[in-house]
């Protein structure tokens, strides 16, 4: 008797770094679970500076897939909610020119600093732990709150703690190791997959990003990364790092929006004094007040 052939069918898989086992299990497993199918193959690996080296090894490991259909990475702080994301994933794979997928990108971008171009999807909400915790919805996380140009489509690049990968990507184009220990590694992935021919665009899934208020904890790190991007994809990327005037014109200019973005840092500090002084006032004066004597029993038999 002929053996029987065990039959294939694409597959998803979904791929993570790990330096923290806690906020991974609470954050990227959890989504994973929930969106994940049975046969989802899960390429969990620990952390390895810069992340384009951890992820290169999960590239790899994918491109060992015979019935890849996609490969999702996720920051270890990025949970995947909703309903249907495998859906989502294919349809927006559908057409074999696309190689990158994400829930949040721009156009018109010139730097590593890509939410200064034009975002024209951002379906995600920022969660945070401090001042007893809250959310911070992106724009278009409900459709119905959305601006008339949020819209699904083709970006010049992707917010990286979720990225698509289509299996030509995932066999073909790697993430810089040299660039930077992390900022920046996803415009220039992007840019790699569209000088390769392949389209990089935004889809209707959703996602929640476990991080502090804090934009750039590393502001060290960021400087370099923008400027080692800038260095590498400029004239070859249009638009990219581009400004009017030769270096010496972008430098002074540079060094103007620095002491401006300084000199607006100390006048926002001057106003919050102002306003905390001011509110210190009002609840000296209403301390003060006949009222506030009248009410002191009632309040300490409340406190009681």
């Amino acid at each position: 008797m002929a053996p029987r052939l065990r039959r294939r069918f694409p597959m998803i898989a979904f791929g993570c770094s790990i330096s923290k086992p806690e906020v991974f299990r609470r954050c990227a497993l959890a989504g994973i679970d929930r969106v994940a199918e049975a046969d989802s193959p899960r390429l969990f690996r620990p952390a390895n500076e810069p992340i384009a080296r951890s992820y290169n090894a999960l590239l790899d490991q994918a491109a060992g897939l015979v019935d890849l259909e996609a490969l999702v990475l996720v920051h270890q702080d990025a949970e995947l909610v909703g309903t249907g994301f495998c859906a989502v994933v294919r349809d927006a794979l559908r057409d074999p020119s696309v190689g990158l997928v994400g829930c949040a990108g721009a156009v018109g971008v010139r730097s590593i600093a890509w939410w200064e171009g034009s975002v024209s999807l951002a379906s995600f909400v920022n969660r945070y732990d401090e001042y007893g915790g809250g959310d911070l919805e992106s724009f278009s996380w409900r459709w119905q709150d959305a601006p008339p140009w949020a819209r699904v489509g083709e970006v010049e690049t992707l917010d990286g703690f979720v990225l698509v990968c289509a299996p030509w990507v995932v066999r073909h184009v790697r993430f810089d190791e040299e660039l930077s220990r992390f900022d920046g590694y996803d415009l220039d992935f992007c840019l790699q997959v569209r000088l390769a021919g392949r389209r990089v665009v935004t889809a209707d899934f959703r996602a929640v990003h476990h991080r502090r208020l804090e934009m750039l904890p590393d502001p060290e790190n960021w400087i370099e990364a923008h400027i080692a991007v800038a260095d590498k994809w400029e004239g070859r990327s249009p638009g990219l790092g581009a400004e009017p005037g030769d270096w010496r014109d972008r430098a002074l200019r540079a060094e103007a929006e620095r002491d401006l973005a300084r000199a607006i840092a100390h006048t926002k500090a001057i106003e919050q004094r102002a306003r905390a002084a001011h509110l210190e006032r009002a609840l000296a004066e209403a301390r003060g007040s006949l009222s506030w004597r009248l009410t002191g029993p009632l309040r300490a038999l409340t406190r009681r």
